[in-house]
């Protein structure tokens, strides 16, 4: 149905990709299953999904390689799939341009539940409710920050005049710190609001994003607060 989301499953693994593609096509989606890093590439820029996920530990082309490829060109959101919760390639997935991930072995609902999670991240993107329109730094959806200027309404970035680009999930955690400038904000709450973790989650993701984020729009703008969070100076 044109209507489906559009998954590509990239897994070596024939029994969980076989497994995982029939109960996520059992739960609406259309999906697209390859075994390897080099075919799900292929995959990616022939059928352009609405979302990748991505195993670390595949042949040809590892998970973390592929994300970069696809980070390269799309914004498209991407989950990695690690056996390891603690491995370094979980860290890695995300400093590569992954917004989310799953640690194996997953539950099928759970799975699922993030998926969906992450589609409406993307799809509501420029919400920004929590804007205070009467703030003296804001005009017309325009917020600045020194050299940063945020327009909430268009949903672009700019730093010294020149654009920035930002991908959906780094866009979501400069609103939500814009915001509220000079408030702390801690990463139990970030989790909640920019990942839509209402049952915690690992604090990882944001620490890897806040430095992506810093990496784009100045080390200096994103202030740590030790035990508390971070906060975007005002």
């Amino acid at each position: 149905m044109a209507d489906q989301t559009h998954v590509l499953f990239v897994e070596d693994d024939d029994v969980i990709r076989e497994a995982t593609q029939l109960a996520l096509e059992r739960d609406g989606f259309a999906v697209t299953a390859m075994p390897d890093g080099l075919s799900g590439l292929e995959a990616f820029r022939t059928d352009r999904p609405d979302i990748a996920l991505l195993d670390v530990m595949v042949p040809g082309l590892d998970g973390v390689s592929l994300c970069r490829r696809i980070r390269d060109e799309s914004t498209v959101p991407v989950i990695m799939l690690s056996a390891r919760a603690d491995s370094i390639d979980v860290v890695l997935g995300l400093e590569a341009g992954a917004d989310d991930y799953v640690t194996k072995p997953f539950d099928g609902a759970v799975l699922v539940a993030r998926i969906r999670a992450v589609l409406r991240r993307f799809g509501h993107a420029g919400r920004t409710d929590r804007v205070d329109e009467s703030d003296p730094a804001a005009t017309g959806g325009l917020l600045t920050f020194g050299d940063l200027e945020v327009d909430t309404e268009g949903m672009e970035v700019r730093r010294d005049g020149q654009p920035v680009a930002l991908t959906p999930t780094e866009m979501r955690l400069l609103l939500e710190f814009s915001s509220a400038p000079g408030t702390v904000l801690s990463r139990d709450k970030l989790l909640e609001r920019v990942w839509d973790y209402g049952w915690g989650g690992d604090t990882r993701v944001v620490d890897v994003h806040v430095q992506r984020l810093r990496q784009k729009i100045g080390q200096d703008r994103i202030e740590t607060v030790r035990g508390f969070g971070y906060k975007l100076k005002a």
